[in-house]
């Protein structure tokens, strides 16, 4: 048996390129939630089939960004307070599991890297800027468990999480100001190169629960 007769090769870089277009709108906020995929007009306005758009939703459907449900076709996920909490403990597990052990400063020199990437963004007022180095400064912390696999998987919940934050920056001004951000993420590091794994965990708790906590009480004004 030829071991590729069964392997069908598609051209997934055009598709893959639609769906960055796509996922980076949205992480703009340029699709809100609930938003309609017309996967028609896309096609006619790009000059691509309509099955490469419906290849790109499909990479978007499996990053958390888009749902596809029958007779409606595909739309933009319009997150939950229920989807968030599970995300903000998915990522509490990592980070705090991440701060058990001192680290050298080598191993911290990423974090480091990244907190100075937070301030710059910072600097722009852009919401989805500082969302993402945010996000990423944390996932520098993650990155430290030296594992592959749960990098991965991190990537996505930050993917996810990103985009929530992104909407409630668009639909709350309050979300958007972002005051303390520099301040909280610069005592972490501070906590993280002290060496002492119990004064990290405990710093990194409590700014994940208060920013939890926030984030979820803005969810629960936009659900009113």
């Amino acid at each position: 048996m030829d071991p590729g007769e069964n392997i069908t090769l598609r051209r997934t870089s055009t598709a893959q390129q639609v769906a960055d277009g796509l996922s980076d709108a949205i992480m703009r906020g340029e699709m809100r939630p609930g938003a309609p995929i017309r996967e028609s007009a896309i096609a006619a306005s790009l000059g691509i089939s309509r099955n490469t758009v419906r290849e790109a939703v499909r990479v978007l459907e499996a990053g958390g960004l888009v749902k596809h449900t029958m007779h409606h076709g595909a739309t933009v996920v319009d997150p939950s307070q229920d989807d968030l909490a599970e995300l903000y403990r998915a990522r509490m597990a990592l980070e705090l599991s991440a701060a058990s052990t001192p680290r050298s400063v080598d191993e911290l020199a990423p974090v480091r890297s990244a907190l100075q990437d937070l301030m710059t963004a910072y600097e722009t007022r852009d919401p989805a800027a500082i969302a993402e180095k945010d996000l990423g400064f944390h996932a520098a912390i993650v990155s430290m468990l030296g594992s592959k696999r749960i990098d991965e998987f991190y990537d996505q919940l930050a993917r996810e999480l990103r985009f929530f934050l992104v909407v409630l920056s668009v639909e709350d001004r309050e979300f958007e100001s972002q005051e303390g951000v520099i301040e909280e993420h610069t005592s972490i590091m501070e906590a993280l190169e002290s060496g002492d794994p119990d004064r990290a965990r405990t710093v990194l708790e409590a700014i994940l629960t208060e920013s939890g906590d926030r984030v979820a009480a803005i969810f629960a004004k936009r659900s009113s």
